[in-house]
């Protein structure tokens, strides 16, 4: 099927490595033009390399994604480049996984600056060039959590739950200037935040192999489908709403958790 994506330009936050890289990868298969930001250039640049996309095609933008001129910096990097901007996927992100009594003010404060501002200023810096465009789309990566908390995420939890309202908000203001809203609520992926947990599990004595381990924690985590989702899963979840085809999907939010159960 073609996702009317071709010569598109696309803006992803986080996408140097996991979701954000599989995110890239996925839409220049489809002839989209990607404008990959991360804060890290080496490991961006590295990723870039491994793609192998032609620079008319891909271009690399270093921005911490809570910082508003850097991401502004890195819009107009793109603007200039391909002329145009029709969509950006705000996957900046990470989960801070600890107990009220283990979280500092400072993490706190960092967690919902990442989780909003990671979006706001994204979208703030995109939205005339949006407006500007045909097909206009925004997709915000996003987590289960804001619907089904944990008390070990307690403060992630909560920054999830803001970043959904806040798409759900967007999504109703910007609809008049033809932007599209949507998120994508994950579940547990396999990507290197899960594998470097793992690690620790192992250096802390513990003995199963990574496949394992990561089943019992799907079984624990009441996953139907019995296992951890994958990146470029997620990635087709994200580039179906940034296509044309999704005209009409606007405020709304996929989940993709292989079958979460642990409440309606």
């Amino acid at each position: 099927m073609d996702l009317h994506l071709t010569d598109r330009t696309v803006l992803v936050t986080g996408a140097s490595s996991g979701i954000g890289l599989a995110v890239t990868e996925m839409l220049l298969h489809e002839g989209a033009r990607v404008v990959a930001v991360a804060r890290d250039r080496s490991r961006l640049d590295e990723a870039a390399a491994a793609l192998g996309a032609d620079p008319s095609r891909l271009l690399v933008a270093s921005a911490d994604v809570t910082a508003r001129a850097e991401v502004e910096a890195a819009v107009a990097a793109g603007v200039d480049h391909f002329g145009s901007l029709d969509a950006v996927v705000c996957n900046a992100g990470r989960s801070l996984m600890a107990s009220m009594s283990q979280t500092s003010d400072e993490q706190v404060r960092d967690e919902l600056e990442l989780k909003i501002f990671g979006a706001w200023n994204v979208i703030r810096a995109a939205r005339p060039h949006l407006a500007a465009s045909p097909v206009g789309a925004v997709v915000n990566t996003n987590a289960i959590l804001a619907k089904q908390p944990e008390a070990k995420l307690a403060v992630t939890s909560a920054a999830r739950a803001a970043l959904l309202n806040l798409s759900r908000t967007l999504g109703e203001e910007l609809a008049p200037e033809g932007i599209r809203v949507n998120s994508v609520n994950l579940g547990l992926i396999d990507t290197g935040q899960w594998r470097r947990r793992f690690e620790a599990y192992r250096s802390d004595g513990g003995e199963l192999d990574y496949d394992v381990w990561s089943a019992d924690l799907a079984a624990e985590r009441g996953i139907s489908l019995g296992r951890f989702g994958r990146a470029e899963e997620v990635a087709f979840a994200i580039v179906s709403l940034l296509s044309p085809r999704a005209s009409y999907i606007t405020g709304a939010h996929i989940d993709v958790g292989g079958g979460v159960t642990r409440q309606p």
